[in-house]
Parts: C-alpha cells; structure tokens; sequence
C-alpha cells in the first residue's frame, strides 16, 4: 500500500470582502492528515479588481490591486501558519496558475506600462511552494505528480477551450487518456475507466475552495461543491479518494 497522500485545494477565490477562516481549518488539517503532497489548483486569487465583465459598474466600485493581492497573501498565511506552529515539515506543495491569477499577466500584456509596477512576484509563491506550474501560452499549465496529471483546467481542440460538459470527469480521462485532476468549474465530478491490461484512469473535477456566495452567479452559486478532496493510497496515477466538505472542516476546527 503507498504511503503518498495528495490533498487537493481547488479555486480558493480569497476576496477582500469575505474572510479567510476556511483557511484556518484547512491549514490544521495539513497538520492532523500529514499529506506528502498538497496540491493548489489555483484561483486562490479572485483578483477582481481586474476582472473585465464588470468594469465601469457600480459593483466594480472600491477594487483595488492591492486589496485584491493582500486577501490571497492572508489566505495561504493562514492556510500553511497550522504547520509553522506545529513545527512540522511542510508537505511538498505544488501550485497551479489558475485563470484569475492569470488575469496579472493579462493586464500588463494590454497596458505594458504597468510592467515593473506590478507582476507575478506579489503572490509570493516561492515561501510556501515547491512547484509552482505557471500558464503555457494562453492555457493552464499542466504537471505530473505520482502519475496522476493536474492542470487548473484542461482545453481539448485547437481553440484551446476548457474540457466541461455534463460529464466533465468522463471527458478529462477519454481525451488526455491519463488520470487528472482539476478545478476551475466549481462543481465536483469523477469517472473511472480501466483499460484492458487493467490500468485504472481516474478523472477528477474538484468543486471549489469558497465559503461564500458569489454575486455574479446567482442560482450557479447552489450548483457548486465547496471543500477539499483528499487521495490516499497514491501510485502510478491510481488512488482512493475523500470528499470533505468546508461545513465537516468548519464543524471540526471552527472555534
């Protein structure tokens, strides 16, 4: 039986107006499960001051950079603080670009005098990642972790679109033909194929790392999984899996 367990952290989306406390519970977690590897799917910023939807609205009043990078920069204090107070050794932590962080480098492609002011160094992921697996392009990037491949989404075709439909799990593993995982469409999914010389193909969709009601989503808002997913008994691209709810974690760890 393999020792390695992942824990899955999908799109955190830390934004000014709502607390980090999921965070907290989280982060203790890390501590009481003793993952070998924590994976961020990315989104932990939602960065909306620089989401173009909504620009010149009333609801875009009050957006700052600042605020925006300072939330995220909270949130995964406090997520990994659990650890540092335990004084335990830091799971190997990798950490995936998701499409808001993404929006940075976006903004300065089309206002380069932004170039110097602000980058992708004020998320500050080397304190806390070993791995931080950055955009390709215009796509996420995608990495292999104890064979099982994660990317904050996948795209299928050459425009390079995200792999959804109603079975989003199904159709990670029929068009990458390995097991993945990955966040980004907020609800949860999974499929399992295995082929004829036995190899299992797990495909994973992870739901989403917020606590809070999105206001541009409205009813989407009920359709979304919140919480973490942990893998134990991790090799070759196989593993049991655990879905755990924000509510169990807030239940469990909430003061």
């Amino acid at each position: 039986m393999s020792s390695e367990i992942h824990l899955i952290l999908p799109d955190p989306h830390a934004h000014p107006d709502h607390g980090n406390e999921r965070a907290d519970h989280i982060g203790q977690l890390i501590v009481d499960l003793k993952p070998t590897k924590v994976i961020n799917l990315g989104d932990m910023w939602d960065l909306s001051s620089m989401a173009g939807y909504d620009k010149g609205k009333k609801s875009f009043w009050g957006r700052t950079f600042r605020k925006d990078i300072d939330a995220g920069l909270d949130f995964d204090e406090r997520l990994w603080a659990p650890v540092r107070k335990a004084k335990k050794k830091r799971p190997y932590a990798v950490f995936l670009e998701g499409n808001h962080e993404f929006r940075l480098k976006r903004a300065i492609e089309l206002q380069p005098e932004l170039e110097g002011t602000i980058g992708f160094n004020d998320f500050d992921l080397n304190r806390n990642y070993d791995e931080i697996v950055e955009y390709a392009g215009g796509t996420p990037g995608v990495t292999e972790v104890d064979g099982i491949n994660y990317a904050h989404y996948f795209v299928s075709g050459v425009m390079g679109r995200a792999i959804g439909g109603e079975h989003p799990a199904y159709s990670l593993i029929s068009k990458q033909f390995v097991s993945c995982t990955c966040g980004h469409i907020h609800t949860t999914d999974y499929a399992v194929r295995t082929d004829p010389r036995g190899r299992r193909l797990q495909g994973l969709v992870a739901g989403v790392g917020q606590d809070y009601t999105s206001g541009w989503a409205g009813n989407i808002n009920s359709l979304w999984w919140r919480g973490v997913i942990i893998k134990r008994e991790v090799a070759n691209g196989t593993y049991s899996p655990q879905w755990v709810t924000l509510a169990e974690l807030k239940r469990i760890y909430g003061n």
